[in-house]
C-alpha cells in the first residue's frame, strides 16, 4: 500500500479525507496534528483516539508552539503586523509552521504522498501546496476537497453514509484556534453584509467591570503582565488572552485579497495579539525614531504580505526578520492598558528610553534646547528647495 501523510485537525475536512483516501483509494493513511498553541492535552488525545477509529495507521502529535512563535510570532510582533490594518495573521502565519512539520514528517516517513483538507478557493492549498513543493519535491499532493469541488453538506452527507459520528452542526463553521488567534468561518462569511452570531465565537462574554494591566516589554517581546514574570513570551500571550477573551477583545471580521485573486472573508478572535501588537506599537513610538518607524512600516507590510502568501521560505525574510530583530534594541519598557467589554484602551507607557523627554522640550510648550532665531532660520533653510521650485516655475 502507498503511504500518505495527511495533516489532520479532527475536523470536517481531514475527517473526510482520511475516510476517502482508506477506503476509497486504498493508501495507509498516517495522520499527523501540529499544535500551533490550539489545543489541550485532554483535546490533542482526543484527536488521536479519532484518528485512529477514522482508520489511520499512524497518528503523530507534533508539539510547534515555541517553535511557531521564535520563527513567525515574534517578528509579525516586532513588526506590528495586521493584514489591511485588521487581521494579526491567525491563520495564514501557523499554516507556515504547519506546512514545514508534515513536510518534514513526510520526509521522514518516506511517504509516496502528502493530503491537506484544503478547498479550491482559499489562500491555505497555495501555502500547503508551495511548502512542499519545496520542502518534500517530487511527493506527490493529494487534496480531496479541493479536487472533488466538495461542499460542506456533501462531506457531511459521506461521513454520515461511513457510519461516522460526530458533532456536524458543530462543523457547520470552519474553527481554528491557535496562540495567535483563533479564525471562523460559515455562512455569514459567504456574505458581505452578515456578522457572525455570538454563538459562533469560541470564548464567550462573562467580564463587564473594566480591568487595568500593564505589559512589560524587554526588546520588543513581552516577558511580563502586571507583576507576574515569564519564562517563555508564548507563556506569557496565553495569560493574557485568559485575561482579555472575556471581555469578547478581538472580535471582527476580516476582508482581503487571496492569492488566488478573489475577495475573502473571514471571522476572527484575537484578544491577546490585538492588544500585544497595540501596545508593542505605542511602546515604539515612544523610543524609536521617526526614521525607524517610517521604514518599519514599510518593511512590516511587505513581510506581513508575503508571509500571509506563504513566502517564508523566501530569503530577502530572513534579511527583513535581521532589520526587525536590531530595532528592537530599546523597545524596552511598561505599557498600561484598560480593558473594557469589546474593547480596549493603552493609556501611556514607561520606559527609560522614551525619547519625549522634558529636558529637551515639551511639544506645544516650552523649548529648551533651542532658541526662537535657532528655528526661525531652520524653517527658511528646510523649505529652500521647494521655495526655488516656485519661484522658477510659478507664473
Amino acid at each position: 500500500m502507498k503511504k500518505v501523510v495527511l495533516g489532520f485537525s479532527g475536523g470536517l475536512d481531514t475527517s473526510y479525507c482520511v475516510k476517502y483516501l482508506t477506503e476509497e483509494k486504498g493508501y495507509e493513511v498516517h495522520s499527523i496534528i501540529v499544535d500551533t498553541g490550539g489545543f489541550t492535552k485532554d483535546e490533542l488525545k482526543q484527536i488521536e483516539k479519532k484518528a485512529y477509529a477514522l482508520g489511520v495507521k499512524s497518528h503523530e502529535t507534533a508539539d510547534a508552539v515555541k517553535d511557531y512563535y521564535d520563527k513567525v510570532i515574534k517578528y509579525l510582533i516586532f513588526g506590528n503586523v495586521l493584514k489591511n490594518n485588521t487581521y494579526p495573521l491567525s491563520v495564514s502565519a501557523e499554516r507556515m509552521s504547519q506546512a514545514l512539520a508534515i513536510a518534514a514528517y513526510a520526509k521522514g516517513l518516506h511517504a509516496d504522498a502528502v493530503a491537506h483538507g484544503s478547498t479550491g478557493a482559499g489562500n491555505d492549498q497555495v501555502r500547503f501546496d508551495m511548502i512542499f513543493h519545496i520542502m518534500i519535491p517530487g511527493v506527490e499532493i493529494i487534496t480531496p476537497i479541493r479536487d472533488m469541488r466538495l461542499s460542506r453538506e456533501d462531506e457531511i452527507a459521506y461521513l454520515k453514509s461511513k457510519g461516522v459520528e460526530m458533532d456536524f452542526a458543530k462543523a457547520q463553521y470552519s474553527v481554528n484556534k491557535g496562540i495567535w488567534g483563533t479564525s471562523v468561518g460559515g455562512k455569514e462569511t459567504l456574505t458581505s453584509e452578515k456578522f457572525l452570531p455570538e454563538s459562533a465565537f469560541p470564548s464567550q462574554v462573562s467580564k463587564t467591570k473594566p480591568e487595568d494591566i500593564t505589559l512589560h516589554f524587554d526588546k520588543g517581546e513581552l516577558k511580563g503582565i502586571n507583576d507576574k514574570k515569564f519564562a517563555h513570551p508564548t507563556d506569557a500571550v496565553r495569560e493574557l488572552q485568559k485575561i482579555a477573551a472575556p471581555f469578547g477583545i478581538g472580535r471582527d471580521i476580516h476582508v482581503g485579497d487571496t492569492i488566488i485573486g478573489i475577495k475573502g472573508r473571514v471571522g476572527f478572535e484575537a484578544a491577546a495579539p490585538l492588544i500585544i501588537i497595540k501596545a508593542h506599537h505605542a511602546l515604539e513610538k515612544h523610543v524609536l525614531t521617526k526614521w525607524q518607524l517610517m521604514w518599519k512600516d514599510q518593511l512590516s507590510a511587505f513581510y506581513g504580505n508575503w508571509l500571509h502568501e506563504g513566502q517564508i521560505l523566501d530569503p530577502v525574510m530572513r534579511d527583513i526578520e535581521a532589520f526587525l530583530s536590531h530595532s528592537q534594541e530599546t523597545v524596552t519598557g511598561d505599557v498600561f492598558i484598560t480593558l473594557h467589554p469589546y474593547r480596549f484602551q493603552v493609556n501611556g507607557i514607561h520606559s527609560v528610553h522614551d525619547l519625549m523627554n522634558s529636558k529637551f522640550g515639551k511639544y506645544g510648550e516650552m523649548n529648551t534646547g533651542w532658541t526662537g532665531e535657532d528655528v526661525r532660520g531652520f524653517s527658511k533653510i528646510f523649505g529652500n528647495q521647494t521655495m526655488i521650485w516656485h519661484r522658477v516655475n510659478d507664473k
